[in-house]
């Protein structure tokens, strides 16, 4: 069975357009969270997922609109909050709404999570990843940090398939992997996109410059 595995899509719809071309046959997709957040398309990517019934867990900036609160501390998280509190219709918020925080999925081989088993708010990053994080599944999909990382242990995968929608491992392309189950492989994947067209709906949104610059960084 070969999935297509998409997280942290952050309402960057020209991302996410880019990579569903891009995408090889696969036989399911699944996202690991943070649908909305940051960029100027929540209820557009919302749609996506929820029109190809793409299985997708609560990240944290979904759990921010559907509870009514926001981050402190980070404008331009807080400004994607605000944005997608003011254009979301109450049946996208609904959708996100009944999201779980985690997922077992095709005969519990795949667990998703946002950002760790234990604890969806915790970034996992790749040095950390281990067996331990394991519990019986046969690989263990992330999101969260916004870096592309796979490790292959005896015990099963851990995947991490970066960020469609706003990369922060130094590369600007939309991230994705596909995961292959048989075959116990992991493809990462990157597609580039047209920032510039993002950048300029930030603008007219009058969401944070630096959301649309940090895009170019990867950062």
């Amino acid at each position: 069975m070969r999935v297509g595995v998409l997280a942290d899509l952050h309402a960057n719809l020209v991302a996410l357009e880019a990579v569903l071309d891009d995408l090889p046959p696969v036989d399911a997709l699944v996202c690991a969270g943070d649908v909305i957040g940051y960029n100027p398309w929540p209820g557009a990517c919302i749609d996506a997922m929820r029109d190809r019934a793409v299985p997708t867990i609560i990240g944290n900036h979904d759990r921010m609109l559907v509870t009514g609160r926001n981050f402190r501390g980070n404008h331009m998280a807080r400004a994607g909050v605000d944005h997608a509190e003011q254009t979301v219709t109450d049946d996208q918020r609904a959708w996100l709404a009944g999201l779980p925080a985690s997922r077992e999925l095709f005969e519990s081989q795949v667990k998703v999570v946002h950002g760790h088993p234990d604890d969806p708010d915790h970034y996992t990053y790749p040095e950390a990843f281990s067996p331990a994080l394991l519990d019986g599944e046969a690989a263990l999909v992330m999101g969260h940090t916004h870096v592309q990382s796979h490790e292959v242990f005896d015990e099963g995968i851990v995947l991490n398939p970066g960020s469609v929608g706003q990369p922060r491992d130094g590369d600007p392309r939309a991230a994705y992997a596909i995961l292959d189950l048989a075959a116990r492989q992991v493809e990462e994947r990157r597609v580039a996109y047209d920032i510039e067209r993002v950048q300029a709906a930030i603008a007219e949104a009058g969401l944070p410059e630096r959301t649309g610059t940090r895009l170019e960084q990867g950062r």
